[in-house]
């Protein structure tokens, strides 16, 4: 007789869709990096017409595998979106040539700015302002850029905790974003906990920061998965709800989900139509099917795959 009994998983028949979470994943984004992307035969069959799919530039990973993958995605008929992590970059005109490649063989238009997961700079850039002082984009007509975003801060930015150097540079990206023809906007952190982040998209409201938000959320993944990824990315006050969970031993052996949190903040913006936040971009943590089966389930047709909205 076995020790534990734990309640299946009911599979006769899903879950009726949330409306309001059906609202907030319309045009939902997701990351993916080459080596995930080799794994996934066809994305069409996971991804809504024209989904914009980030991809992540880890150090050490050759440009010409981001291009291929990039130039891949938009044969698909998706907005490819790929990282330009600042401290990877040696100098300005490797960036123009990162550039040159990206739009000669994909025609990305758009882009990720941020500083980069290294320590220290291996060239001339140390930040995704200075990767915009360039100019580079605004000559190349990129119509799009997006920029980080931390709801629970970053000791990165700030070693001494707080949010001061953190704020600083949204009030400087706040107004590049006057000076450019591009349309911009925050693509954030996860986070598992939506209290905090509702706090902080009204902070910088409040404080006359209006980029749209695109929150972060971890899409399914094993629990101890989610852990090691919170710790290494420093997410704070979010880091308790799965500690949290961890405690319950009814929900330690199954899967995290983001169902609730995103519940809840769909619900709050439909209580708040003004809500800074507009998008969902997904962390595919636990795997890119993965993630994309959950929206199919859960998202009604703003999961419904390329191919199937095409049969």
């Amino acid at each position: 007789m076995a020790l534990l009994n734990f309640k299946k998983r009911d599979t006769a028949a899903p879950a009726p869709v949330n409306r309001q979470v059906e609202a907030l994943l319309e045009h939902y984004s997701i990351e993916v990096m080459p080596r995930t992307a080799e794994k996934v035969e066809d994305f069409r069959d996971l991804l809504p017409e024209g989904t914009r799919v980030y991809i992540a530039h880890i150090d050490g990973t050759p440009v010409e595998d981001m291009v291929r993958t990039a130039a891949r995605l938009a044969r698909d008929g998706f907005a490819v979106m790929p990282h330009f992590p600042a401290r990877i970059i040696r100098d300005k005109a490797t960036l123009e040539n990162w550039i040159a490649m990206y739009q000669g063989e994909a025609g990305v238009d758009q882009a990720l700015l941020l500083a980069g997961g290294v320590a220290a700079p291996q060239g001339d850039f140390d930040s995704s302002m200075q990767l915009m002082e360039t100019g580079l984009f605004d000559k190349a007509g990129f119509k799009r850029l997006h920029v980080a975003g931390h709801p629970e801060g970053n000791r990165d930015i700030d070693p001494e905790g707080g949010n001061a150097n953190v704020e600083a540079a949204l009030r400087w990206k706040q107004d590049f974003s006057e000076r450019t023809d591009a349309e911009m906007a925050l693509a954030t952190q996860f986070a598992f906990d939506a209290k905090p982040i509702i706090a902080w998209a009204d902070g910088l409201k409040a404080a006359g920061i209006d980029l749209p938000i695109h929150i972060g959320i971890a899409g399914p993944a094993k629990l101890q998965t989610l852990i090691k990824f919170a710790i290494a990315c420093g997410v704070g006050p979010s880091l308790k709800v799965l500690q949290k969970r961890a405690m319950d031993v009814s929900k330690l052996l199954l899967p995290y989900e983001p169902t609730e949190v995103l519940a809840e903040l769909a619900a709050h913006k439909v209580a708040n139509p003004d809500f800074n936040i507009t998008n969902v971009h997904f962390f595919p943590l636990g795997g890119i099917k993965t993630n994309a089966n959950w929206a199919i389930e859960h998202g009604g047709a703003s999961g419904t795959p390329a191919a199937a909205a095409s049969a």
